[in-house]
């Protein structure tokens, strides 16, 4: 029997030989040329709300701010978990962690979905990555592999890149578009990028989430000048872009992949994990210096591209919609509801969470509430010590004589069952309303939806987040889903 992707590469080989014999294959490379060409290029583990864009106070990024001005922002952007290689899967596939099985940091897709190189490469694409991938199986994801970026899933030892190849693979061809990712590992941690003089801890202004001890502002002026460096590499590629000639014919997209490596960012359900920065530029077809509040997720962005490339985005299966109509002006609004997940395995033991939001207010189920959350990388037992964070500590210290760096070690070791939050009044997420009457319709109405979304995906909660499911995973054997009948 034929599998699913051996059929289509069969049928694909047919159809080309049929298109070889009429004639008609010249007219479709024709109409590949007017196919826009992508550029997606993604941080590392940044937060959001620390680029100026979005309202940081500290971090310079001049290349980012003209991006801005040039396209797109997009103010309600999020993912569907807040660790590095489920999200990457998430936009690679279309799918929800859940769907295409990766819900779990270091672990594996489905065997048997297919993906951005598939879809956009039976549209004619190029498609290529370079720097970090993070994503398996590799026949899952076969993007054509580009060098000069750091393939490493963090900087260590450091590494000088090199635009080199990245230009070659924009201008290799005339006749056939391009997408190519450029995934890079700045800011993550441990932070050894950039000039951290530029930012004197004494001067930082640290968001409410965040305790204020003299090694957290060290830590914290170090993750800022990662962020100047990234701002750089972007500007970098950018100028490639414009060296080509290509600029005109390419959307370009920046995202920030999910929150950074500081309690309550990365590895959380809460705003500052998932909500990610989206800037969107493609010159005569996206008006300059815009913002939208319309809601997009990482699942959604692959069909977009399809859809942009004139392909049909009903052709493959996805969880995500595309927002082409939000990018092109004609339409502010896309989703109502955005989704997240959190299984704490392997970054500690098992702490499983979901999430959803309508924009507005964030509902958030933590399914083992009587546990502590516990995730090793920050409290300084990852075993070799290299993605340790000395700051954590200092938290510890000093909860016993300061009252809000005692809530905030609570607030992320202690979780209720359940917390509601305004974000759009409250962005880091400080107050929970879940008890409140006066939110009561609110809580009720997300709750179900998010339940209605768990049914969906075919998420067991709890169950899932055990080690026998993540070997599973890494085998291709994955236990839960929407594809497997219970």
């Amino acid at each position: 029997m034929l599998s699913r992707r051996n059929f289509l590469g069969f049928t694909g080989f047919t159809v080309t030989t049929t298109l070889l014999g009429t004639g008609l294959l010249k007219g479709a490379q024709l109409a590949d040329k007017k196919r826009p060409n992508f550029l997606i290029v993604m941080a590392d583990d940044c937060t959001y709300n620390d680029l100026p864009v979005y309202g940081g106070q500290n971090a310079i990024t001049p290349n980012l701010d003209k991006l801005a001005s040039q396209g797109l922002v997009f103010n309600r952007a999020y993912l569907g978990s807040a660790m590095c290689q489920p999200c990457r899967a998430e936009l690679y596939s279309g799918l929800y962690p859940m769907s295409n099985g990766c819900t779990w940091n270091h672990s594996a897709s489905r065997p048997d979905i297919t993906t951005m190189p598939h879809h956009l490469g039976d549209l004619g694409y190029r498609v290529g990555l370079t720097g970090k991938v993070h994503v398996l199986p590799d026949n899952t994801f076969p993007f054509e592999k580009i060098p000069g970026f750091d393939p490493n899933c963090v900087r260590d030892p450091t590494r000088p890149h090199d635009v080199t190849g990245i230009r070659r693979f924009m201008d290799r061809s005339t006749d056939q578009s391009f997408c190519l990712v450029v995934a890079l590992v700045e800011p993550h941690v441990p932070w050894v990028m950039g000039d951290p003089a530029k930012y004197p801890p004494e001067k930082i202004k640290l968001p409410p989430n965040i305790a204020d001890t003299p090694t957290t502002r060290q830590a914290y002026a170090r993750y800022l000048a990662e962020i100047t460096y990234m701002d750089t590499q972007v500007g970098e590629i950018l100028a490639v872009l414009e060296s080509t000639g290509k600029a005109n014919d390419t959307l370009v997209l920046f995202t920030s992949e999910q929150g950074a490596q500081f309690p309550g960012c990365k590895w959380t359900n809460w705003d500052t994990g998932l909500h990610t920065a989206l800037i969107a530029r493609w010159p005569g077809r996206i008006p300059p210096g815009k913002q939208t509040d319309a809601m997009v997720q990482y699942a959604d962005v692959l069909p977009t591209l399809v859809d942009a490339a004139g392909g049909k985005p009903t052709t493959h299966h996805y969880d995500g919609t595309s927002f082409l109509p939000v990018l092109l002006n004609s339409e502010s609004v896309h989703r109502k509801y955005v989704y997240g997940t959190h299984n704490n395995i392997p970054e500690g033991p098992a702490y499983p969470v979901r999430t959803v939001s309508d924009g507005r207010f964030r509902y958030i189920r933590n399914l083992t509430p009587d546990e502590i959350y516990i995730e090793k990388h920050l409290m300084g037992w990852s075993g070799d010590g290299k993605l340790n964070n000395p700051y954590w500590a200092t938290w510890i210290r000093d909860a016993w004589n300061d009252s809000h760096t005692y809530n905030l070690v609570k607030r992320y070791m202690h979780r209720p069952a359940e917390e509601l939050y305004d974000t759009a009044k409250d962005p880091y997420e400080m107050i929970n309303l879940v008890d409140d009457p006066s939110f009561s319709k609110i809580k009720a109405s997300l709750r179900s939806e998010l339940d209605r979304w768990m049914a969906l995906q075919g998420d067991p909660g709890a169950p899932q987040d055990t080690q026998e499911a993540i070997q599973a995973a890494r085998l291709g054997k994955h236990l839960y889903g929407p594809h497997i009948k219970h």
